[in-house]
């Protein structure tokens, strides 16, 4: 598992090392495009994550203790959690492609928003660089939402595990292995959050 999140955190780290190359390459452009994103949305992410890592830490220890039913309502609420983040991100891209903020798509069936995002974006006087900003940041929020996505079928599969007596009590290290995941894909979210919505993103709301 440590292995396994080492290269991960490579992966990820790639991405970030680019974007810091970026930013400072172009900081103006990064924060014209940081404006245009939902920083009320990434702020109730942000906390709906910090709740999972909790319930997924309380989860862990429940199982360790063979308290079957205390795991599953904590693996249940993790699992609730990072759905409800997952929600709300499919809401602020849907957002994004009406407004045509997506890279390489100039259409859109929302013209009106589409047009007036694009002087915007023009009026920052850099729109290419303004849109390798939205580039890094589809690649990076959407490569965490993969993250998730898989965290949250095996947090399923977990649940229904325990439900069924197993990884309870001595036989649990496969739930703190879960917990690690989680914890790893919640710690990118953190990194992610300030650097992409904070920029700039403060003007910017639901």
């Amino acid at each position: 598992m440590w292995l396994f999140l080492t290269t991960e955190f490579m992966m990820f780290g790639g991405l970030f090392f680019a974007y810091t190359l970026y930013r400072i390459a172009y900081p103006v452009a990064f924060f014209t495009g940081s404006h245009h994103l939902n920083v009320t949305i990434g702020t109730i992410n942000t906390f709906l994550l910090l709740a999972s890592s909790l319930t997924m830490a309380l989860a862990v220890h429940a199982a360790a203790a063979a308290r079957r039913r205390e795991a599953e309502r904590f693996l249940a609420a993790t699992l609730a959690l990072g759905l409800g983040f997952l929600v709300l991100k499919g809401f602020e891209w849907a957002a994004d492609y009406r407004e045509g903020l997506i890279p390489a798509v100039r259409w859109t069936y929302f013209d009106e928003h589409r047009d007036a995002t694009e002087r915007l974006l023009a009026a920052g006087g850099a729109p290419y660089q303004v849109e390798m900003f939205f580039v890094l940041f589809f690649s990076m929020t959407g490569l965490h939402a993969l993250h998730l996505v898989i965290g949250a079928l095996l947090l399923l599969a977990f649940l229904v595990a325990v439900r069924r007596g197993a990884f309870l009590g001595a036989r649990s290290q496969p739930v703190e292995m879960m917990g690690l995941y989680w914890h790893f894909v919640d710690q990118v979210w953190i990194f992610l959050y300030p650097l992409l919505y904070l920029l700039g993103g403060l003007r910017r709301g639901i």
